[in-house]
């Protein structure tokens, strides 16, 4: 079995239009963009801590 079975596909959001948008919408995607960016950090932050507490089981 492939360990690429066993992830998720995952697709790209649809790139936005950006000369569309106005100066407070673009001001809004950036703040939604940024809450994103914090959200993956803190996934990336407990998944090295969960890997950090695995090794240290194993490392007896």
């Amino acid at each position: 079995m492939d360990t690429d079975d066993l992830e998720p596909s995952v697709k790209k959001p649809a790139v936005k239009n950006l000369e569309e948008m106005s100066i407070e919408a673009l001001q809004d995607y950036i703040a939604e963009m940024e809450g994103e960016i914090s959200r993956v950090r803190e996934a990336i932050a407990a998944k090295k801590e969960a890997l950090s507490g695995a090794e240290g089981v194993f490392k007896t």
